[in-house]
């Protein structure tokens, strides 16, 4: 009798596009935990609204398609998009910001490009950057952690605001702690000075350090379970590291510390989550590296120098631009081959 065997290699699968989605949503659930205890119900909102949004539009494009329902919403890749673009808006944000954002980056990044396989570009970054340019005011509404934020809205007040049945609350939004430093610090003011703020914490912003350390522990239990490799993570956290102590040694009155420059904004959750898109990403551990190091490098930029507050979205965009490039010069080894 004759069995049919499958074509080498013969290779354990390590699990399907659903598991690896599924794992990277469990590794989120702390540091969203924490924002949502931190920074309000708000949080939450953008998070249900931006799911609902992204299965709509996935089953409105798959349905224009004839393409099968089940087996693609099924995946998690929509619902994953929709959550890191949540997690990047303000908590007192309008309900629609959330939903059109995502419905820009699930129909046009990803479903225009033929859907999970094919986006050039990370979908929840371009759907981020389309609101960061577009709405520049209600993407600033940022509140304080809860322990400075007295008199703040409770629950039903944040919902009101994100539904437009109450004034906004500008007298206690406030600028992020990235954005606050380099705004003084473009002042010529001291950098003492400036982490004087009550905004500020032990190493990064009051609040935000906590979450970073949540999303790190995230990072690492996807390291355990080998869904992603340590490449991208160490190449863009060590890029911005060596460039921000490098301007700090050199002028510790006008350069944040690297420490700060880590803890604060979305380096953790950019280097884990959103940087290691195995599609919008190089192949070869050596691009994962530069490809990496140059979004380090471009979000020390603009968090220097830029017009933003910080610079992971921008990085992450502009690599994806040269990952085919980084491809190019630096393939994988076939299966069987020696590494060169």
């Amino acid at each position: 009798m004759r069995f049919q065997t499958p074509t080498s290699p013969h290779t354990a699968a390590r699990g399907d596009v659903s598991r690896v989605m599924g794992q990277v949503l469990l590794a989120l659930i702390p540091g969203a935990a924490l924002y949502i205890a931190l920074f309000g119900i708000g949080v939450l909102l953008n998070l249900l609204v931006a799911a609902v949004t992204a299965y709509a539009c996935e089953a409105l494009v798959l349905h224009l398609r004839r393409r099968p329902l089940r087996a693609t919403l099924g995946d998690n890749s929509a619902l994953l998009t929709a959550c890191l673009l949540a997690l990047a808006l303000p908590p007192l944000a309008p309900w629609w910001l959330a939903a059109l954002g995502t419905a820009f980056a699930i129909l046009l990044a990803k479903q225009l490009y033929g859907g999970i396989g094919y986006n050039p570009f990370n979908p929840a970054m371009v759907g981020y950057v389309v609101l960061l340019i577009s709405f520049p005011r209600e993407m600033t509404l940022w509140l304080p952690p809860a322990w400075l934020a007295e008199g703040g809205p409770g629950a039903l007040d944040s919902l009101a605001i994100a539904f437009g049945a109450a004034a906004d609350w500008d007298a206690i939004s406030m600028a992020t702690p990235l954005d606050h430093s380099r705004t003084q610090l473009g002042l010529n003011a001291l950098l003492g000075e400036v982490r004087a703020d009550p905004r500020y914490g032990l190493l990064g912003g009051s609040g935000w350090e906590w979450i970073s350390l949540a999303w790190l522990l995230g990072g690492l239990y996807l390291l355990w379970r080998r869904v992603i490799s340590w490449h991208i993570p160490v190449g863009l956290l060590g890029s911005l590291l060596l460039l921000s102590l490098a301007f700090y040694i050199g002028d510790a009155d006008s350069y944040s510390p690297p420490w700060f420059h880590l803890l604060s904004g979305g380096a953790m959750l950019g280097a884990f989550f959103i940087a290691t898109d195995p599609v919008s990403a190089p192949s070869s551990a050596r691009g994962k590296l530069i490809f990496a190091a140059g979004i380090g490098a471009i979000t020390f930029i603009i968090r220097s120098w830029g017009g933003y507050p910080d610079g992971i979205a921008f990085g992450v965009l502009l690599m994806n631009i040269a990952a085919p490039t980084i491809d190019h010069f630096y393939r994988p080894p076939a299966f069987g081959q020696r590494r060169g």
